[in-house]
């Protein structure tokens, strides 16, 4: 990995380029003092970024399909290709183990190895397209969510709102998600102002300031022990969060401090909003019950991470395939249906 590279900043919603050989990723540690990007050039510098924080570790999805490509282009020749990238697949795997949209998209470039064409076939360029094709498929996917979201809150008040997000959960799609729905509040003159809180995840809260203030959307950044007086005192409308995995029946998994602005926006009537790209559900993990607080999943070093949020305390869960007021088994798993389209 190469540090540090300043560099003239494309537009706000660009923190990645790929360049054939190698991958530029927008530093969101240096946010917004310096603009710094981290060039990575093999599978292992993507996974150092990922561990390291250049990247949230649930943005690590698109980000490691990057990586799968870099590796295949070091490799340059296999006749089993799946065996190849086996090292490469599980370093990436683990750099963000509870990061359900990595495990969804090293599924999806495993899905592909596995169908390759008998002979003939450029692997590392096909593996290159199908990681743009994933990053394309992640910003729109934002974009779905974004328009959603704005309709729920056209839905519930038609004058201007203020509101609280944690991006910390916010990271990957979900993060993206938050972006497109607060320009989209703006824009539409439905958001008065909007409070970024956290605690564990400076680095996203840097970038989602950053990137809105880029746009001329009214934004603050508060410590997150500050959340309760902002909800009782500030006149907030919403507080959205995101989710690193949703359960089949709504419970999310997000970062530490996510259970506790629930119960707190429950205590002084705030709805609580869920924003998620469908990568994050694991339908495999019947409630969240199932995750005992001393798992690996919800720990990492022998310290908690990530806590759990029950789908009773979630008002609105935001998808790019859809909203789900009230989550609960039965709504997420029709909107998970194959035979729903949006």
């Amino acid at each position: 990995m190469q540090f540090p590279s300043r560099d003239q900043v494309p537009p706000a919603a660009s923190a990645l380029e790929w360049h054939t050989n190698h991958l530029r990723l927008l530093d969101h540690r240096s946010l917004p003092e310096a603009r710094v990007w981290v060039e990575c050039r093999d599978a292992d510098e993507v996974a150092e970024a990922i561990v390291q924080g250049v990247v949230p570790g649930a943005a690590a999805g698109v980000v490691a399909a990057y990586g799968i490509a870099l590796a295949a282009r070091r490799i340059g020749r296999s006749a089993d290709w799946l065996a190849a990238l086996k090292p490469d697949l599980t370093l990436l795997a683990g750099s963000s183990p509870a990061s359900a949209q990595l495990g969804w998209v090293l599924g999806v470039v495993i899905d592909r190895l596995q169908r390759l064409p008998s002979s003939g076939a450029d692997v590392p360029e096909l593996l290159a397209q199908l990681a743009m094709d994933l990053h394309l498929s992640d910003r729109e996917a934002a974009r779905s969510m974004g328009q959603l979201g704005l309709q729920v809150f056209k839905r519930h008040a038609s004058q201007s709102q203020r509101l609280l997000a944690m991006p910390g959960n916010l990271a990957g799609g979900s993060l993206r998600g938050l972006l497109e729905l607060a320009r989209a509040a703006h824009g539409a003159g439905l958001m008065e102002h909007l409070h970024l809180c956290a605690d564990q995840d400076a680095g996203a809260l840097r970038l989602a300031r950053w990137a809105l203030e880029q746009d001329g959307v009214p934004v603050s950044a508060q410590v997150l022990a500050a959340a309760g007086q902002l909800m009782k005192g500030d006149n907030l409308h919403w507080v959205v969060v995101g989710a690193q995995r949703v359960a089949a029946n709504g419970d999310v998994i997000s970062d530490l401090g996510t259970y506790a602005l629930a119960v707190l926006a429950m205590h002084h009537g705030l709805r609580f909003m869920v924003v998620a790209p469908s990568s994050a559900f694991d339908v495999g993990l019947e409630d969240a019950d199932e995750i005992e607080p001393e798992d690996a999943l919800l720990q990492r070093d022998g310290r908690l991470q990530l806590d759990v949020t029950p789908a009773e305390l979630i008002d609105v869960l935001v998808t790019e395939r859809g909203v789900v007021e009230r989550p609960d088994a039965g709504r997420i798993a029709e909107l998970l249906s194959p035979l729903r389209l949006h």
